[in-house]
Parts: structure tokens; sequence; C-alpha cells
């Protein structure tokens, strides 16, 4: 059963829970059309920056692949590209192997989704089957990198993502804590 554990007020995540498994839920309106977007999550170059990828390679097509060093932890992630509807959805498996900080790797995945509203993008990113103590530190992450990638497509310097991580922490309390059961 997924139950709603924590919502955020405008700008901020929220993630449900079902079992083991969360899905981290995110919308931010951007006032770019969403061919500026769409470049952004998808140009290697571009998410070597607000991404912090030391590599990002895409085959731009359904069945395709991507596979992406990135964040300050260098995590690798790689996975199959499930949906390629430029510029509206790209979706891919996220899969990255054990490490210390997810000792049991992740098998989720990451979608997508512009939809252009008045002369802007309104963008939705959902990350969903990450194992419940992942969820916990990747809602402020996704949250610190979604304010990079709103600053790099209004040409202003990107915040420092650990100084945000470290402030937005505190913002979502407890996720890797609840249960299946809202508590």
């Amino acid at each position: 059963m997924n139950v709603p554990s924590h919502r955020h007020p405008p700008l901020y995540g929220e993630a449900t829970f079902d079992g083991e498994f969360a899905r981290l839920f995110f919308q931010r309106l951007l006032p770019h059309p969403p061919e500026k977007v769409w470049a952004a999550i998808t140009d290697p170059a571009q998410l070597r920056q607000w991404l912090m990828a030391s590599k990002a390679v895409i085959d731009g097509r359904e069945g395709g692949t991507m596979e992406a060093v990135a964040g300050p932890s260098g995590i690798r992630a790689h996975g199959r590209i499930l949906t390629w509807d430029p510029p509206r959805v790209y979706e891919h498996e996220w899969i990255a192997d054990p490490r210390p900080e997810m000792p049991h790797g992740e098998n989720s995945v990451v979608r997508w989704e512009l939809q252009p509203v008045g002369g802007g993008t309104l963008l939705t990113l959902s990350h969903r089957q990450l194992t419940r103590s992942t969820a916990g530190g990747f809602g402020p992450g996704w949250h610190a990198f979604l304010e990079r990638l709103e600053r790099q497509l209004a040409g202003e310097p990107l915040p420092d993502w650990m100084e945000r991580f470290a402030a937005l922490r505190a913002a979502y309390p407890g996720w890797e804590k609840r249960s299946g059961s809202g508590e």
C-alpha cells in the first residue's frame, strides 16, 4: 500500500513509501521552453555542470542506454532508456552497484516529464523503486541538484551542492525511518 509519508511546502519534494521501497517526486515551474530544459537534462556537456557529472553518456532513443558518474561522491548509475520522447519524457533505469552508502546498490527508475506552461515548462521528476534507506539522502540530494539546474538554465552561478544538501537535509527529516504505515 502506498502511503504518503511526508509532504513539503512548494519546491520541496514528496516521498511515498511502500514496504522497503520509496518514490521521490519533485516539480518545478521553470521560465524556459521545454526544448531548453530537455537539452539541460539530456546533453552530457550540460549534465557535467549542474549534475556534477564527470562522465555522462546517453544513447538518446528508447532502448538505448545511459551512464553517468555524478555528484560529489561520484555515484555511477547506468541503465536502459525506457522512454525517449523529446522534449516531453525521458525515463531510464538507474542502476548503481553497492557502495558504503548504498550497501545493496539500487535498481530504480528516474522519469523526467516536461510540460509546456505559459511560455515556460513544468518539470516533473520522479525517482521510484529506491530502497527506503537510500531515499533519505536522495530527497535533499535531488532538491539540491534541481536548484543547480534552475540556476544553470538562468545563466547564474551554481550553488555549492554540499552546502545546499546540508541545509536541506533538515527539511527532509526521517524519510529513511518511516514505515509503510506512514508512522
